[in-house]
């Protein structure tokens, strides 16, 4: 199960976040720390952080200046969280038209939708890009027309 969800830069600055536990959120600049650490190819982009009482496994990707990081239970399958994270950002380009730190700051609200659409109660519940995006398509098109 995914508990939280930041979205990052490479100074710390959240763009994205998102919880789906009622614990909260450790500090994003100790996380994005400990991953910038682990930015070399020569070590595992994954590692097990203390939270109070309960172990979270950390996980992470760099795309272009966005840190994409998720805090998972540990008994998740790594490698379709790295799935999850690389379908989220090709969701991403694909509304965005290749998305940059300044189109997560400007439209953060959409950015939460295609979210909100991918996941749910901390579960992955949709992968299709387009069954993603026809909700926001058509919340685009009712935009338009209202403006």
């Amino acid at each position: 199960m995914i508990e939280f969800l930041l979205v990052c830069n490479k100074t710390g600055a959240v763009r994205v976040s998102r919880s789906y536990t009622t614990r909260p959120l450790p500090d994003p600049r100790t996380i994005l720390r400990d991953c910038l650490k682990r930015n070399d190819p020569q070590q595992c982009p994954h590692f097990t952080l203390m939270d109070g009482s309960q172990e979270v496994r950390i996980i992470f990707r760099q795309y272009a200046s966005l840190f994409f990081v998720l805090g998972v239970s540990l008994a998740d399958n790594v490698m379709s969280h790295y799935a999850f994270i690389h379908n989220l950002v090709e969701t991403f380009n694909s509304y965005f038209s290749n998305v940059c730190e300044l189109d997560l700051m400007h439209n953060v609200e959409r950015a939460h939708m295609i979210l909100d659409e991918i996941v749910v109660n901390g579960f992955v519940t949709e992968s299709n890009r387009s069954r993603v995006l026809a909700p926001i398509a058509i919340l685009d098109k009712t935009v338009d027309k209202v403006s």
